[in-house]
């Protein structure tokens, strides 16, 4: 009784790491570029007062164990890459990438970074920057006179400026892949970093190399289903609530027990 517990304590702590999650997912459902994430449970070590297989006194293998688990733990908080609805936003400087893919974009510590969200603006020296500011690699600068910035689906910048009859390439959207994007690290502001579960950014070209294609003038939405995060919610809860009536009818037992000996 004294077991059954702190097991359902352990199945009360990974509900509420559930809820943490879906909550997070949905107050994120507006974020551009945003993954949503699904929380990995894992159950815990076993006590085996008879294992399967073991020799019984007659001689013979017994077919069933006697194991009692110590409850659940959350493993992971697996983030789910799929693509997000593109949305047309008509800014020029709003990119999309339809498919796999990240844009790099370099920190004022001079470690890169990389995002799926293309919400870009140039600052005050022309550079193509994040809404927050941070350099996009490789650099790309607009020239102060440029009219029109036509940006391809191979990621080719290009601006046409006044006199000009044909437009001139001033840059290049670089794309990397990774050999497994669910283990990079969240750093935040629509932001992931490198690890070692990751592996290396493969960098590649726009449309090559199983890269997506770079969309002008949209950006690409969250993936949250708002619908399977309610759902998600209310299954956790009760869960939950399942969990506390184990503890209340552990604690009737030991009550029961303690009223034995008086």
């Amino acid at each position: 009784m004294i077991r059954a517990l702190f097991t359902a304590a352990t199945g009360m702590n990974a509900q509420q790491t559930m809820v943490d999650t879906s909550s997070n997912n949905l107050a994120n459902v507006n974020t551009v570029g945003f993954k949503r994430m699904i929380p990995q449970f894992q159950d815990l070590i076993y006590v085996s007062d008879r294992i399967p297989g073991s020799i019984a006194q007659q001689g013979m293998p017994l077919p069933n164990g006697l194991q009692v688990g110590h409850g659940v733990a959350v493993s992971s908080n697996e983030k789910v890459f799929t693509s997000g609805t593109l949305n047309n936003t008509g800014n020029p400087y709003d990119v999309a990438i339809d498919g796999d893919g990240f844009f790099q974009v370099t920190m004022p510590n001079g470690m890169i970074y990389y995002t799926r969200a293309g919400n870009f603006s140039i600052n005050n020296t022309g550079n193509l920057v994040t809404s927050d500011g941070f350099l996009i690699n490789p650099q790309i600068s607009i020239p102060q006179n440029a009219i029109s910035v036509s940006i391809g689906q191979d990621g080719s910048v290009s601006v046409m400026t006044p006199g000009s009859t044909t437009p001139t390439q001033v840059g290049q959207l670089q794309l990397v892949r990774f050999q497994n994007p669910a283990g990079l690290n969240n750093e935040g502001r629509n932001l992931y970093s490198q690890t070692l579960a990751s592996g290396s950014p493969v960098q590649t070209q726009a449309g090559q190399n199983g890269a997506g294609l770079i969309r002008q003038g949209f950006l690409e939405g969250s993936n949250v289903d708002v619908v399977a995060e309610m759902v998600n919610l209310i299954l956790a809860q009760r869960a939950y609530e399942f969990n506390t009536k184990a503890i209340t009818t552990a604690d009737q037992m030991l009550s029961f027990t303690t009223n034995l000996i008086r």
